[in-house]
């Protein structure tokens, strides 16, 4: 839209069924979205409207919301869904308090995706070789794109907590401050955004795939979660003596009872499960541990007033407002149904049976497909909607054949 346009109020409408669009371009039938196939409107959050720092011409974007023509929100909208779970904590008196930690690969660029991905040049000429862990050398030759990207998080108002180099190849992760949960859930998209396109700009191309490495840790975006009073910006998770309180029991409950239900939503991908079938630092397990990070819910060392849930289930190619909203979601069921976590477990432990997650896309869209729970919390047209999206992405994986299939399985007999 022309600047003019957007600044005189022009409405801007868009084919409801975009939202449902697949990652290859295509889209689930029409009754998934209405048959006629009508008009939204995209309401601009004017808070969340932003000149690009990194475009060469004057550009801007403007996050919105997506409702419909009569002015309610679309049940379709993950953006609106994510509103709609804070709302419910509103009426509560609470609010969430989330932080994000995205990891993501810095790689070459990569124009034949035959080929697997490979790591930029240093500054001695030489490819990472998974040596440089929390390293503070910059010979991989990155200083100039980093710099650009703080800069342009500076221009953006995306401010950085921690940033470092993390297991895998050319892998890094960088830390958002923590705060309102609709805010971080913008600033996180806002930031995979900026990270693609600073990348462009130097010729290397940032990869947010949960698992692009064989042999390598994948990607996460683990979710720091816990809920203040409005009234008084007290952590409802400690009490006045510092201890644990029945809302932190329950918070987690929830989240135990719906992690299996909601996997698809946290791990969105067929490549999903590949981070999480090797399951070192990414546990596919709903237990809950303090400080154990093979557990999926894990409760981190801290002063009692930073007490909070770390869902470490969510990958570096989750739908950052779906992610928060199931994981928000969850524990508000545990809150208004008063459950208890299982026992929490220490040290190497076994997965009980039914604190196990799907391990495939298929497996966890039948379960997500069959939740009375998730169609409840979500609504009954975003869950038909979203299953029937993945199930086009899913089929279309499995119209390929695989180099392991044509390495290994055409020799036999």
């Amino acid at each position: 839209m022309t600047a003019e346009g957007f600044l005189e109020g022009r409405r801007l409408q868009m084919a409801r069924g975009v939202l449902l669009q697949c990652i290859m371009g295509g889209y689930p039938p029409a009754k998934f979205y209405g048959s006629d196939d009508g008009d939204l409107a995209l309401v601009a959050d004017p808070k969340q409207t932003h000149v690009l720092p990194w475009s060469d011409r004057p550009r801007a974007l403007a996050i919105c919301d997506a409702v419909e023509l009569d002015g309610t929100p679309s049940p379709l909208s993950t953006r609106g869904q994510l509103k709609a779970v804070i709302a419910r904590y509103a009426a509560l008196g609470l609010a969430p308090v989330v932080a994000t930690e995205l990891e993501f690969f810095v790689f070459a660029a990569n124009p034949d995706p035959h080929q697997p991905f490979v790591p930029p040049l240093g500054l001695d000429g030489r490819r990472e070789l998974g040596h440089s862990a929390f390293s503070l050398s910059s010979n991989n030759g990155l200083r100039p794109f980093f710099d650009e990207v703080y800069r342009c998080m500076a221009a953006l108002g995306l401010p950085r907590d921690t940033f470092m180099h993390e297991m895998g190849v050319s892998q890094f992760e960088i830390n958002l401050l923590h705060g309102d949960a609709l805010l971080l859930a913008d600033q996180t998209f806002l930031f995979k955004h900026l990270l693609k396109e600073v990348a462009l700009r130097h010729g290397l191309n940032v990869v947010c795939m949960a698992k692009p490495l064989a042999y390598t840790p994948g990607s996460s975006m683990h979710i720091h979660q816990s809920l203040v009073e409005i009234a008084t910006g007290r952590n409802v998770f400690s009490d006045e003596q510092g201890r644990a309180t029945e809302r932190f029991d329950h918070f987690i409950g929830g989240l135990q009872a719906c992690m299996a239900d909601f996997t698809a939503l946290f791990a969105p991908n067929v490549n999903s499960y590949q981070r999480l079938c090797h399951p070192y630092a990414s546990p596919n397990n709903a237990c809950w541990s303090q400080d154990n990070r093979a557990a999926g819910l894990r409760i981190p060392a801290s002063a009692p007033v930073a007490r909070r849930v770390e869902n470490r289930l969510p990958g570096a190619d989750c739908n950052p407002y779906l992610a928060l909203a199931a994981s928000l979601a969850a524990g508000l069921h545990g809150l208004e149904r008063r459950l208890q976590p299982a026992p929490a477990v220490q040290g190497e432990f076994t997965v009980p049976e039914h604190l196990s997650l799907p391990c495939t896309l298929h497996a966890g869209l039948e379960r997500l497909r069959r939740s009375a729970l998730a169609r409840e919390l979500f609504g009954e047209v975003f869950i038909e909607g979203y299953v029937a999206t993945k199930l086009l992405e899913l089929s279309d994986f499995l119209d390929e054949i695989t180099p392991w299939e044509r390495r290994v399985l055409a020799a036999q007999a």
